[in-house]
Protein backbone atom coordinates (compact mmCIF):
# COMPACT_ATOMS: atom_id res chain seq x y z
CA UNK A 1 0.00 0.00 0.00
CA UNK A 2 2.81 2.33 0.90
CA UNK A 3 4.49 1.67 -2.45
CA UNK A 4 1.34 2.71 -4.29
CA UNK A 5 1.10 5.95 -2.31
CA UNK A 6 4.76 6.72 -3.03
CA UNK A 7 4.23 6.02 -6.74
CA UNK A 8 1.23 8.39 -6.83
CA UNK A 9 3.20 11.10 -5.02
CA UNK A 10 6.05 10.81 -7.52
CA UNK A 11 3.59 10.91 -10.44
CA UNK A 12 1.87 14.00 -9.01
CA UNK A 13 5.22 15.76 -8.66
CA UNK A 14 6.44 14.71 -12.12
CA UNK A 15 6.13 17.68 -14.49
CA UNK A 16 6.40 15.55 -17.61
CA UNK A 17 3.39 13.48 -16.60
CA UNK A 18 1.37 16.63 -15.79
CA UNK A 19 2.31 18.12 -19.15
CA UNK A 20 1.14 14.98 -20.96
CA UNK A 21 -2.19 15.03 -19.09
CA UNK A 22 -2.70 18.74 -19.81
CA UNK A 23 -1.87 18.28 -23.50
CA UNK A 24 -4.30 15.34 -23.64
CA UNK A 25 -7.06 17.45 -22.10
CA UNK A 26 -6.32 20.28 -24.52
CA UNK A 27 -6.47 17.85 -27.45
CA UNK A 28 -9.78 16.38 -26.29
CA UNK A 29 -11.28 19.86 -25.86
CA UNK A 30 -10.01 20.89 -29.30
CA UNK A 31 -11.63 17.87 -30.96
CA UNK A 32 -14.91 18.56 -29.15
CA UNK A 33 -14.78 22.21 -30.21
CA UNK A 34 -14.20 21.30 -33.86
CA UNK A 35 -17.13 18.88 -33.80
CA UNK A 36 -19.37 21.53 -32.27
CA UNK A 37 -18.27 24.08 -34.87
CA UNK A 38 -19.14 21.66 -37.70
CA UNK A 39 -22.54 21.03 -36.13
CA UNK A 40 -23.19 24.77 -35.79
CA UNK A 41 -22.30 25.37 -39.44
CA UNK A 42 -24.60 22.53 -40.54
CA UNK A 43 -27.45 23.95 -38.44
CA UNK A 44 -26.90 27.44 -39.85
CA UNK A 45 -27.02 26.06 -43.39
CA UNK A 46 -30.23 24.18 -42.56
CA UNK A 47 -31.70 27.35 -41.03
CA UNK A 48 -30.90 29.35 -44.17
CA UNK A 49 -32.48 26.72 -46.42
CA UNK A 50 -35.59 26.59 -44.22
CA UNK A 51 -35.90 30.39 -44.27
CA UNK A 52 -35.60 30.37 -48.05
CA UNK A 53 -38.23 27.63 -48.35
CA UNK A 54 -40.50 29.50 -45.94
CA UNK A 55 -40.24 32.68 -48.02
CA UNK A 56 -41.08 30.68 -51.13
CA UNK A 57 -44.11 29.12 -49.46
CA UNK A 58 -45.30 32.52 -48.22
CA UNK A 59 -44.98 33.96 -51.72
CA UNK A 60 -46.94 31.02 -53.14
CA UNK A 61 -49.68 31.44 -50.53
CA UNK A 62 -49.88 35.16 -51.28
CA UNK A 63 -50.11 34.49 -55.04
CA UNK A 64 -52.90 31.94 -54.55
CA UNK A 65 -54.75 34.32 -52.24
CA UNK A 66 -54.61 37.06 -54.87
CA UNK A 67 -55.69 34.57 -57.54
CA UNK A 68 -58.67 33.38 -55.47
CA UNK A 69 -59.76 36.94 -54.72
CA UNK A 70 -59.45 37.91 -58.39
CA UNK A 71 -61.55 34.93 -59.48
CA UNK A 72 -64.20 35.59 -56.83
CA UNK A 73 -64.35 39.32 -57.63
CA UNK A 74 -64.61 38.60 -61.35
CA UNK A 75 -67.40 36.09 -60.74
CA UNK A 76 -69.22 38.53 -58.49
CA UNK A 77 -68.89 41.28 -61.10
CA UNK A 78 -70.19 38.89 -63.77
CA UNK A 79 -73.10 37.95 -61.51
CA UNK A 80 -73.93 41.62 -61.00
CA UNK A 81 -73.85 42.25 -64.75
CA UNK A 82 -76.03 39.16 -65.39
CA UNK A 83 -73.30 37.56 -67.50
CA UNK A 84 -73.94 33.83 -67.17
CA UNK A 85 -71.05 32.78 -69.40
CA UNK A 86 -68.68 32.57 -66.42
CA UNK A 87 -69.10 29.83 -63.86
CA UNK A 88 -69.37 30.51 -60.14
CA UNK A 89 -66.14 30.49 -58.11
CA UNK A 90 -65.41 27.56 -55.85
CA UNK A 91 -65.32 29.85 -52.82
CA UNK A 92 -67.47 33.01 -52.81
CA UNK A 93 -65.84 36.37 -52.12
CA UNK A 94 -67.63 36.85 -48.79
CA UNK A 95 -66.37 33.47 -47.58
CA UNK A 96 -62.81 34.31 -48.70
CA UNK A 97 -62.90 37.59 -46.81
CA UNK A 98 -64.13 35.76 -43.71
CA UNK A 99 -61.38 33.15 -44.01
CA UNK A 100 -58.62 35.75 -44.38
CA UNK A 101 -60.06 38.04 -41.71
CA UNK A 102 -60.92 40.88 -44.06
CA UNK A 103 -64.58 41.12 -43.14
CA UNK A 104 -65.64 44.64 -42.33
CA UNK A 105 -67.85 44.90 -39.27
CA UNK A 106 -70.56 47.56 -39.22
CA UNK A 107 -69.54 50.51 -37.07
CA UNK A 108 -71.81 51.89 -34.36
CA UNK A 109 -72.74 55.54 -34.82
CA UNK A 110 -71.30 57.83 -32.12
CA UNK A 111 -74.71 58.82 -30.75
CA UNK A 112 -75.81 55.20 -30.32
CA UNK A 113 -72.56 54.23 -28.62
CA UNK A 114 -73.06 56.84 -25.88
CA UNK A 115 -76.65 55.73 -25.20
CA UNK A 116 -75.72 52.07 -25.04
CA UNK A 117 -72.87 52.72 -22.63
CA UNK A 118 -74.99 54.90 -20.33
CA UNK A 119 -77.80 52.36 -20.12
CA UNK A 120 -75.42 49.67 -18.87
CA UNK A 121 -74.25 51.64 -15.85
CA UNK A 122 -75.88 50.47 -12.63
CA UNK A 123 -76.27 52.87 -9.75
Amino acid sequence: MEKAVNALNRAANNNALMNVLLIGCFGALSVRSMNQQREIEALEAEKNSLLKANKGINATIWDWKKHLFAEAEAAEAAKDSKDSSKEAPVVPLSKLKAIYGEVTTPSIPAGDADKGHASKILV
